[in-house]
């Protein structure tokens, strides 16, 4: 074991491990400090370009890339009062306080140091644990580690969702979606509907990019807003901050080893752990009435937090392939990808990339924080970029990503068929963890179901591992129920769907319970060995389906009948009878919405909206036509000049600088597949450089 420790940090350091590693550093600087994008955002945007790299390469540049985004994530959540990474929140509440009052440098440089202490901590749990849980792992057979991957899928659908059948419903889609290709038992070709792209099945990357790139662009786009709207002035008393750390190394420590442990607990989240630690450091405390006014100790906890997790999340997705977060669930695609599969593989033949991800955590962080002690005034300055300028940027780079899946312009109208489903399911309030997280797990939950029942019948339902692991599913989806039955309670009752918005999810229901429909119709035709998984999967979700269709047909009718009944009453008294209050309508009770979002900041960002779309569509169509080497710069010359309406000199120089990156390092460098263009097509010639 220690000569695989001792191997995973000499391939870490070797070359281009360690550059990559350091790339990552860099893309994850720039994210955190930016918010609304966050390191799931940036897991996703750049996955795809690791397909031809190697294990080691892949995660140095991927895990080294996200645990930097919580670093600076923490900074703009201080600075700013606004969370870099979506984790970060709990910082600001001391934070940002101890930035209005003169202390930024000391409340950065707590963050950083502790987050570096917290970093130790996640891979000494990550390390220690290696150990502990191989010879269990090694007893596993395929019931085990099928009942594991229903465990992780329900453990995200039941946490992820203020509504638990439709955290389900988008875990047994993602499911579904994984049936289709190939059967892995026959080669039978399932649901491909004679496209030869669907023949390998549906590509984890222009799903993923779909469901989260698209509508974090779009939401960019609709805000309309600088990325952070505060200057900030000159940074000093960082190292007063590094000393509070140890001042105050037993509370870190405490903290670091919380989060952890809180990782290690599958579907908890980052967010969880930070508030954990922030909620120990108030109790343990003896002023806890001064957190929130701009106490150290608020920022040194949620600071220890910010890394000391991942190390604890990666445990169950490296040993029982059970992501501990949806980043997890992400970067267990990424394993796939490379060819790597959790489970016992991870602790006997690739222990020594088991061991590179230990290294990793500790190496990219004292990296990443000692770039940061450095720079601190000048990377504050990126807050201030215009979210405007970053819009056409990161589509290309989503774009670019969705192609690189398969080299098949089948991605690319995939990409924009998830990217619908995706906007719809963020309007819609459907969750959209569960159904990535299914289409990750979903191949090797097909192949653990069928061994399992072609070996032990359906007895293996009663193997001692797979019943507590499935009761361990039940429970968690029965914790949902309570949790959101308390939360209903506390809230009261909600306000009803807008109109548009009640159709909509109509629709989305009705669309969701036909494809569910029509697997089990299909399926039902099938042998056995290909029937088994989409049948156990696409059966009981028709059924669940009706649970969402019939509360959205409720709360459609229940208006108009409400409607009647005031009429009625008013009949009756224009009649004589006792005056009735007739109900609030809703026009008044979306009054106080109006008074926060005037008509016309509303119609804005209607209008940015549906613009926003549109050059969705324009920018696939005009890839399409002369391809992405020409079609990209001239598109984001386009979108800069037209839509964001900067200046003609600050629109070329932006395109030029996008048009050499594309050509020098994806070209030459990546040697990235550029598609033919389709007036080459037309024309019949040999395009430049195909």
């Amino acid at each position: 074991m220690l000569e695989a420790a001792a191997d995973g940090l000499v391939s870490l350091f070797a070359w281009p491990a360690f550059g990559l590693m350091l790339a990552g550093i860099v893309i994850g600087f720039v994210v955190g400090l930016l918010p609304g994008l966050g390191g799931v955002t940036a897991l996703v945007l750049m996955m795809p370009f690791t397909f031809s790299m190697q294990p080691i390469e892949a995660f140095a540049f991927l895990l080294g890339m996200f645990v930097v985004t919580s670093n600076t994530g923490e900074l703009t959540s201080i600075l700013f009062g606004v969370p870099g990474e979506g984790t970060t929140a709990a910082t600001i509440v001391d934070g940002h306080p101890m930035a209005q009052r003169g202390e930024a440098g000391r409340a950065m440089g707590a963050s950083l140091t502790s987050s570096a202490v917290g970093a130790v901590i996640g891979a000494v749990v990550l390390g220690a644990s290696i150990p502990i849980v191989r010879p269990l792992v090694l007893t596993f057979a395929s019931p085990e580690l099928f009942a594991l991957t229903v465990l992780g899928v329900t453990f995200i659908a039941a946490l992820s969702s203020n509504s638990l059948s439709k955290g389900v419903l988008m875990g047994g889609f993602g499911f579904l979606l994984a049936t289709v290709g190939q059967s892995p038992q026959t080669g039978f070709l399932r649901f491909t509907f004679s496209q030869t792209y669907l023949f390998d099945g549906i590509s984890l990357i222009p799903v993923a990019l779909g469901l989260f790139a698209i509508p974090e662009i779009i939401d960019l786009a609709v805000r309309g807003t600088s990325i952070a709207d505060r200057q900030v002035g000159k940074i000093g008393g960082v190292l007063q901050g590094v000393k509070d750390t140890f001042t105050h190394i037993g509370l870190v420590a405490r903290c670091g080893g919380i989060s952890a442990f809180v990782g290690l607990i599958p579907g908890l989240g980052s967010a969880a752990a930070q508030w954990v630690s922030y909620a120990h450091a108030v109790q343990s405390s003896p002023r806890p009435e001064e957190f929130g006014t701009g106490r150290v100790e608020g920022v040194l906890a949620p600071g220890a937090s910010a890394n000391s997790k991942e190390g604890g999340a990666l445990i169950p997705t490296v040993a029982f392939g059970v992501p501990g977060s949806f980043a997890m669930a992400i970067l267990l695609g990424a394993f796939l990808m490379v060819g790597l599969i959790p489970g016992p593989n991870m602790l006997t033949t690739n222990l020594n990339v088991t061991f590179s991800l230990v290294w990793i955590l500790v190496v990219s962080n004292f990296i990443s924080i000692g770039i940061a002690f450095l720079f601190l005034n000048q990377l504050a300055k990126i807050t201030m970029i215009k979210g405007t300028l970053l819009i056409p940027v990161l589509l290309s780079l989503v774009w670019l990503g969705a192609f690189s899946a398969s080299s098949n312009f089948g991605d690319l109208i995939a990409l924009v068929i998830f990217g619908a489903v995706g906007v719809a399911m963020v309007r819609l309030d459907w969750p959209r963890p569960p159904l990535v997280l299914g289409l990750v797990l979903g191949g090797l939950t097909d192949v653990y179901l069928f061994r399992s029942v072609d070996r032990y019948g359906s007895e293996f339902l009663y193997r001692p591992v797979v019943a507590f692991v499935l009761m361990l599913a039940v429970a968690s989806l029965v914790y949902a129920v309570i949790q959101g039955r308390r939360l209903r309670a506390r809230r009261g009752a909600e306000p009803p769907l807008e109109r548009s918005q009640s159709f909509g999810e109509l629709g989305f229901n009705v669309l969701l319970a036909a494809i569910f429909a029509f697997a089990v119709v299909t399926g039902i035709g099938w042998r056995f060995r290909d029937q088994l998984f989409p049948l156990a999967i696409a059966g009981p979700m028709l059924v669940l389906a009706f649970i969402p269709l019939v509360r959205t047909l409720r709360g459609i009718l229940a208006p108009q009948a409400a409607t009647l009944a005031t009429a009625a009453a008013a009949g009756a008294s224009a009649a004589g009878g006792a005056p009735t209050e007739a109900p609030q309508s809703l026009a008044e009770r979306a009054q106080p919405i109006a008074e926060v979002a005037p008509e016309a900041y509303v119609e804005g960002r209607q209008r940015r909206f549906f613009q926003m779309i549109g050059w969705v569509g324009v920018s696939f169509l005009w890839m399409w036509l002369i391809g992405f080497r020409e079609g990209l710069p001239t598109f984001v010359f386009l979108f800069l000049l037209f839509q964001s309406k900067e200046k003609l000199w600050l629109s070329v120089l932006i395109a030029v600088a996008t048009g050499i990156v594309l050509h020098q390092f994806f070209g030459n460098t990546l040697h990235y597949p550029w598609p033919e263009p389709q007036v080459a097509i037309w024309l019949d010639f040999d395009w430049p450089g195909m």
